[in-house]
């Protein structure tokens, strides 16, 4: 039987702790293809490169694995990976592991989440994987099992087409996790704040900086999941259309004439 081919990505770099684990976790499904940037893409969310050249370099290829390095997004890294250096679409795709949650509306921000849903609109099974876990070293040997678990059921059971996971892991010890809690995403915002600072040279620039909000405390949501030691996972579709709306909105009787 011939093995899956499995697209992997990320939005922290080609060099990044998280990406080297899930690769080695997902070669033991099929083969592979690693598509990655050089340089990190965390918060870049769907943007794709339009106005620049757009470079790819293999850096390894051996038997069921390659790996390339591209100057683009984690988008740019679905696309080409799919359309360049494959020239067909993969079984599936997985993203990740995200340094840091992706819980609530930092779905919306994530690179890692992004090529997840690019995998989606063009009909792949796709899944993205983040850790809890700002750090840069890490320890991502909490997330193997459950890795292993979901890919397993996505390989046997399939995706809806439009709809992708969105897959958030703890960052405590193995024993501390209670198990997997299928939800929604939480209602939660960033409140940014800038920090006016000056450089070496006398200039003005600006940090950004602000805190996370969480405005409810439910069981069904994703980052109370995460708060309580549960896997979360979360069903993630690409159409944006608040559908409970949209009878209200034909009550407002539009004229269509404009002003």
């Amino acid at each position: 039987m011939q093995k899956p081919q499995i697209l992997i990505t990320n939005d922290d770099g080609i060099h990044a702790k998280g990406l080297k684990y899930l690769t080695s976790v997902m070669r033991k499904f099929g083969d592979v293809l690693v598509v990655a940037s050089e340089e990190s893409n965390s918060g870049q969310g769907h943007a794709i490169t339009v106005r620049e050249l757009l470079r790819l370099e293999k850096i390894h290829e051996e038997e069921g694995y390659r790996e390339y390095m591209t100057d683009g997004t984690p988008v740019d890294s679905v696309k080409l990976g799919e359309q360049i250096v494959l020239g067909k679409t993969p079984d599936l795709i997985v993203s990740g592991i995200n340094h840091g949650s992706n819980a609530s509306v930092n779905i919306v921000y994530s690179g890692t989440m992004a090529a997840v849903i690019e995998g989606c609109i063009t009909g792949i099974p796709s899944i993205g994987f983040s850790l809890n876990d700002y750090s840069s070293d890490a320890d991502f040997d909490v997330c193997g099992p459950y890795i292993e678990e979901v890919v397993n059921k996505v390989l046997k059971e399939g995706l809806k087409p439009g709809v992708c996971l969105n897959v958030n892991i703890p960052a405590v010890p193995k024993e501390e996790i209670k198990g997997i809690k299928v939800c929604r995403q939480s209602d939660a915002r960033w409140h940014e704040q800038y920090e006016h600072r000056v450089d070496p040279r006398n200039k003005d620039y600006y940090w950004l900086t602000g805190y996370f909000e969480k405005l409810e405390n439910n069981e069904e949501t994703d980052q109370w999941a995460l708060d309580n030691n549960y896997v979360s996972i979360v069903p993630v579709q690409y159409d944006l259309t608040a559908h409970k709306e949209v009878e209200n909105l034909k009550k407002w009787n539009f004229n269509g004439y404009g002003l």
